[in-house]
């Protein structure tokens, strides 16, 4: 499957990219990943793949729509494969976690927000800094 994506997204299918992209396959369902994440998961199977390598293909995996790349405030970049649905995003600010969330409501009001300025809404990015409460 993952050379298939690699091949429709005009991508050359190398090792290094077959195995980042089974590895956010098999692990953005759970959590997105740095590019030190993705490396390290690497080296621990034994993939001799170096983190410069990492990196310039991620930006490659960015540029062809595979992943989605997200700069959370006070974070790492991570990075996610892009399933084409929209979701949003809560950061948990003591552990760094990452919960995905989808809200009907939320997006009909951002889009009513920006119909009452006079404007149609063509993309956004929420994301809510959450804390656990004691």
């Amino acid at each position: 499957m993952e050379s298939q994506e690699l091949r429709r997204a005009g991508l050359k299918v190398t090792h290094p990219r077959i195995r980042i992209l089974e590895l956010l396959e098999q692990k953005s369902t759970q959590h997105h990943m740095s590019a030190e994440d993705i490396y390290r998961h690497l080296l621990d199977n034994g993939d001799e793949i170096g983190l410069a390598t990492v990196y310039r293909v991620l930006t490659q995996f960015e540029a062809a729509g595979l992943v989605l790349k997200h700069n959370f405030e006070g974070g790492t970049a991570v990075y996610e494969i892009d399933r084409g649905g929209h979701h949003d995003h809560m950061v948990d600010v003591d552990s760094g976690k990452i919960i995905e969330f989808e809200s009907p409501e939320i997006e009909k009001l951002q889009h009513e927000i920006a119909e009452k300025y006079g404007y149609h809404l063509e993309e956004h990015s929420l994301v809510l800094y959450v804390r656990k409460k004691r």
